[in-house]
């Protein structure tokens, strides 16, 4: 049975793992380098929590919901479906915002236009760039967050160990807003409210999650929306952290960091079992 301890509990976390992008932006202020590495290994390790619980969990717990439904075989098509369906989901989101905009795309450090576009050194360019930035951050973060949400709801400890990887991979996001904005108008303060505004998307999936969708949750629902969350997560972690990872820092480091993402959540589930 769901609580209110249990809602507040989700919005909670869910609220920690968007606001991760104003981490990001006082970094951005207060270090004069982000270290590379760190952050590949960082990544990778986001990722390999993202990809372990997605598979080993959430994909077998919306099973297990489905199952109790519509039978065995019916309910693993569905969870097979459902899951497929959040990766055409967040693959369409992430299609529809251009690639220079989209701070998903990994870049160079420093890279800051595309060909064609303004010299990186115009401001207008470079504010351009940076509240587009925070628009695409925002867009993708709206399904992190209901996929926070709903994971928190169904397991607190779950939900702790997805809202831990999505605030580590909101730290960049963070920076990938607040640089160029800040260089445009010399204003910490409009650099960091406007990557902090972008983290609140994730807050508003879970109040979706919450307004929209709780009243009608059930066995049926409830899979159905796990499953694709999990599509979701193991999208973000293939298609942004791991390619972003390798871009920032060597390709060991990011696969060390994804192995090493997978053990704590391993072991962090084995000891919840």
């Amino acid at each position: 049975m769901i609580t209110t301890t249990n809602i507040l509990f989700a919005f909670g976390l869910t609220l920690f793992a968007g606001l991760a992008t104003g981490i990001g932006s006082t970094l951005a202020f207060f270090t004069k380098q982000t270290n590379p590495r760190f952050l590949a290994g960082a990544l990778g390790f986001s990722a390999g929590v993202m990809i372990y619980v997605s598979l080993v969990e959430i994909f077998a717990k919306a099973y297990t919901s489905l199952a109790e439904v519509v039978g065995p075989k019916t309910g693993y098509w569905y969870t097979t479906l459902a899951f497929f369906g959040g990766i055409a989901l967040i693959a369409i989101i992430d299609k529809l915002v251009p690639s220079f905009e989209n701070p998903h795309e990994p870049r160079q450090m420093g890279e800051a236009e595309p060909q064609g576009q303004p010299h990186p050194h115009s401001h207008a360019a470079l504010l351009r760039m940076g509240v587009f930035s925070a628009l695409a951050i925002a867009i993708h973060n709206f399904p992190e967050g209901l996929a926070t949400f709903i994971g928190a709801l169904e397991d607190p400890a779950l939900g702790i160990g997805i809202a831990v990887a999505i605030a580590i991979h909101n730290i960049p996001e963070g920076i990938a807003v607040s640089v160029p904005i800040y260089y445009a108008t010399k204003s910490r303060r409009k650099a960091f409210g406007l990557s902090f505004l972008s983290g609140l998307a994730e807050p508003i999936g879970a109040a979706l999650g919450y307004f929209v969708l709780l009243p009608f949750m059930n066995d049926l629902v409830f899979g159905l929306l796990f499953a694709g969350v999990a599509g979701i997560m193991v999208f973000i972690s293939l298609d942004e952290l791991l390619p972003t990872a390798e871009k920032y820092g060597e390709h060991h480091i990011a696969i060390y960091g994804l192995v090493g993402g997978m053990a704590v959540m391993a072991l962090s589930l084995a000891l919840f079992v």
